[in-house]
């Protein structure tokens, strides 16, 4: 293990003991990062020298016993959907005139508060729009572990960062499953918790803001600073006083389900099918209860969705001049424009197609305490793809398994469970009840820790 595998505890070890500094650590990374950036493109308003003088900063306070909370010295990136003071925020197009943000976001605030060192903000597609790394903006981001390969999106940026060990922390956003599903395509742990748990600013029906990190522990560590309230989302809850590193559980008795059919989509590859049934071995060795459950999705709740976010988003870019609305991936303007024929009472009909999800996933919730998926159907597909379809007529073939729960409030992870024969990673989903954020994060360490979870990770290339 080099220096830049170290996690967030064992850095505030070494801080704390004065045998490692942040700055120190940074410069460490900063070289990483140069190793790797030119392959993965996973960088969006990348600056070293803030980074260099946060870092150094930060080492005063340890130094001098004054650390501003449990992140201080901790280098972290947002999503480029995140606003951060003074920068741009592209949205991962063309189409968006490059206006600096007058404020923090509210997860942006919350790490300045607490000392991280913020250094870049990670790629996401067009809008945010798309599982891929492809957007009109930002150079083509790709898979640490196979760089022909797309990490999935719309974080993007962050997935790839996070497996290729930019620092230990990198928050995404997910409205479908956009922390889990390219969390799931590189081998990370990605943490959707329960709606407002982590407040965001615009904040939308299923909007979450969540960590990307190679490690539980690194999540919970995150959610403790993440986590605290603000007023400016209005879905926000309230405080907790909840110990986020307390990860220890008995799952013996626990009644989990076992969802391998998501009831519409793509057909689920083999391989995946056989890293998900050998993880759910595993907790019935460990004691708990495995029960197969039928999907909570129909096909008329995603054409709903289609056709609502087809709706909304035309809405969104409507006002946009020609010129403006054709920069937009093509992709993703061949998607919209079928919004325009999208009535009002159709959008509203789809729209309630939410809630209709909402109703099967609180349904089966009445029967188990947990429940174990696929998070994403298939083992990978080309960095180049617009999508795991690449057919704009077929847009959300692959969230089936992941955006119930955006719909439904809950809590959700993706940890990793295996590799293909390919040496692409394959992704577990682990879903809670509402607000009890605790249990998913606690029922993927022990997984974690029953596989040791992934011990050999992708090296940057020799040039």
């Amino acid at each position: 293990m080099t220096e830049t595998d170290l996690t967030i505890r064992e850095l505030r070890q070494r801080f704390a003991a004065k045998t490692l500094s942040p700055l120190e650590y940074w410069l460490a990374l900063e070289r990483h990062i140069e190793a790797w950036e030119p392959s993965i493109c996973a960088l969006y308003a990348y600056d070293p020298e803030a980074a260099r003088r946060q870092a150094q900063a930060s080492t005063d306070r340890w130094m001098n016993g004054e650390t501003l909370g449990i992140l201080d010295g901790i280098p972290t990136t947002l999503k480029e959907l995140i606003a951060t003071k003074g920068q741009p925020v592209p949205l991962g197009t063309k189409a968006v005139e490059l206006t600096p943000a007058v404020e923090d976001a509210p997860a942006a605030a919350r790490l300045r508060e607490d000392g991280a060192v913020i250094f870049a903000k990670t790629t996401c597609p067009d809008y945010g729009m798309l599982s891929s790394g492809l957007s009109s903006f930002h150079h083509l981001s790709r898979n640490p572990w196979n760089t022909s390969q797309n990490p999935g999106g719309s974080s993007a940026g962050a997935s790839a960062a996070a497996a290729a060990g930019y620092g230990p922390l990198h928050i995404g956003t997910d409205i479908g499953g956009s922390v889990r599903l390219p969390a799931g395509w590189t081998g990370v742990f990605g943490f959707k918790p329960s709606h407002g748990r982590i407040p965001v600013d615009p904040y939308y029906v299923g909007r979450c803001a969540g960590p990307m990190t190679r490690t539980v522990d690194d999540a919970a560590f995150g959610m403790a600073t993440l986590s605290r309230p603000d007023w400016r989302d209005g879905t926000s809850l309230p405080p907790n006083d909840l110990d986020w590193t307390d990860l220890d559980i008995d799952v013996r008795g626990l009644k989990i389900g076992l969802m391998l059919d998501a009831g519409c989509g793509l057909a689920v590859d083999e391989e995946v099918l056989g890293a998900v049934e050998a993880a759910a071995r595993r907790f019935e060795q460990a004691g708990a209860i495995v029960i197969p459950v039928k999907p909570v999705l129909t096909r008329a709740m995603l054409d709903g969705l289609d056709s609502f976010w087809r709706a909304r988003f035309w809405g969104d870019i409507e006002t946009l001049s020609e010129e403006r609305r054709d920069s937009i991936l093509p992709y993703i303007h061949e998607w919209a424009k079928g919004g325009a024929h999208v009535s009002g009472v159709d959008a509203v009909r789809g729209f309630n197609q939410t809630i209709e999800m909402r109703k099967t996933c609180g349904r089966l919730f009445t029967q188990v305490d947990a429940v174990l998926s696929p998070t994403n159907p298939i083992v990978s597909y080309p960095a180049e793809w617009a999508s795991p379809t690449n057919d704009p007529a077929l847009p959300f073939e692959h969230i089936c398994f992941t955006v119930p729960w955006n719909m439904s409030e809950q809590p959700a992870s993706s940890i990793n469970c295996g590799f293909s024969k390919s040496g692409m990673p394959i992704g577990l989903q682990i879903v809670g009840p509402r607000f009890d954020d605790m249990l998913v994060l606690r029922l993927s360490k022990a997984f974690e820790d029953w596989t040791g979870g992934v011990t050999s990770w992708p090296k940057p290339p020799v040039r």
